[in-house]
């Protein structure tokens, strides 16, 4: 079979277009038409059937059969890469947007300056905790239709003997982020209070403030009080008519309460079967219901809607001076995935009630209390829930 000669490349000159195409291989001058025509005769004739292409092959300029498939698989690929690319810049505004709505919400929520107790003995001074953070938070009530907390506070943030500390909860986030433990200090506990002798917890409040508060709550629980934060009933219930109300159930009926019907809910304590215990619940309950309502993704779909929300949540809530605006971004950053049902909300341990002084006061269970102190400054409050019957939410009617 006659080996076809290929074309010799035309760049290697003006020399050899004028003198023609050579052949690779051939030297001396150029053939002569004539030699060249018989030279293709010769070689068609020597030509086997198999060299012959077939009748139904498409003409030698035709492109291959699979380059269209290949072509709809290339459009294919850039229409996905585009839709990729659109996809990463919407995430990236959108994270955007939000880090920017963390840096701008965290800056306006309200300072408390000097909360935390000064002159207290070594002895009386609690040491950090193995891990985590715990958090003071207390629900003011002032019994003035003033918000006396927060960005909108227009009344004394505590006035001797004007205000007490209705609610009064201590947060722990564990270290590894995984959830909160919410443990509920009954209003009316009967502790020492330092400097006034025995007492109602929430008298502290009334009588030094935040400061001595956070003293007599440091001493009763030997665990440090990392932060403070406290919101005035008034910031309740704005906050609850911002997000449209909340269902609550009452009694075995679902109700949806606006703020004012949820403030009554959570103040109840006298028809209550098991009276300050049952409200401490209800309380939790509330906070929960009212968590998980403004984190559900519905409440930021009208950003103008979201934005008054968290204009309402940054108006109630002050915290004290020290928790600066980038801890704040940091404490929400590391606990982004943590929603309403990995909390955990407890009361504290107690034996029951009595009366003191015609007081109706809550006696505190020393010993299984002693126990839960230590596992949340050990960081390990799920080892105690693990080896102790806690009086849980939802272990008993809110």
């Amino acid at each position: 079979m006659t080996t076809r000669h290929k074309i010799a490349d035309r760049s290697e000159g003006a020399d050899a277009d004028a003198e023609g195409p050579r052949l690779v291989g051939q030297s001396g001058p150029a053939a002569s038409p004539q030699e060249d025509a018989d030279a293709r005769t010769a070689e068609e004739a020597d030509a086997s059937p198999a060299d012959a292409p077939p009748a139904d092959a498409p003409p030698a300029d035709a492109p291959p059969a699979d380059e269209k498939p290949r072509r709809r698989a290339s459009r294919t690929r850039r229409v996905l890469l585009a839709t990729l690319a659109l996809l990463a810049l919407g995430l990236l505004m959108v994270s955007g947007f939000a880090w920017w709505a963390v840096r701008h919400y965290t800056g306006k929520v309200d300072r408390i300056s000097g909360v935390f107790p000064t002159n207290v003995p070594a002895a009386d001074q609690p040491s950090a905790a193995a891990g985590g953070q715990t958090f003071l938070l207390v629900g003011v009530d002032s019994r003035s239709d003033l918000p006396t907390t927060g960005r909108d506070a227009k009344a004394p943030e505590w006035t001797y003997g004007a205000q007490r500390s209705d609610t009064m909860m201590l947060v722990h986030l564990p270290a590894d982020h995984s959830g909160a433990y919410v443990v509920s200090l009954p209003r009316d506990a009967w502790v020492s209070i330092p400097g006034h002798g025995k007492a109602k917890l929430n008298a502290a409040f009334s009588w030094g403030g935040p400061p001595l508060l956070i003293d007599t709550v440091q001493r009763l629980t030997k665990v440090k009080v990392d932060h403070l934060a406290v919101i005035d009933w008034d910031g309740f219930k704005k906050l609850t008519d911002s997000v449209g109300g909340v269902d609550l159930v009452e009694d075995g009926t679902k109700r949806h309460m606006n703020g004012t019907q949820a403030l009554t809910y959570v103040r109840e304590r006298h028809h209550l079967a098991r009276g300050d215990f049952d409200r401490t619940h209800r309380q939790q309950y509330f906070l929960k219901t009212l968590l998980a309502k403004v984190m559900r993704p519905s409440t930021f779909t009208n950003p103008v809607h979201g934005a008054e929300v968290l204009d309402d949540l940054t108006a109630a809530v002050s915290v004290d001076d020290t928790l600066g605006d980038s801890d704040l971004r940091n404490l929400l950053w590391d606990n982004k995935s943590v929603r309403p049902g990995d909390m955990v909300f407890m009361n504290a341990p107690a034996k029951g009630t009595d009366t003191i002084s015609g007081q109706s006061v809550v006696l505190l269970d020393d010993k299984a209390g002693a126990d839960l102190w230590r596992s949340m400054r050990e960081d390990a409050v799920d080892v105690y829930l693990n080896s102790h019957d806690a009086d849980l939410l939802g272990s008993t009617t809110p």
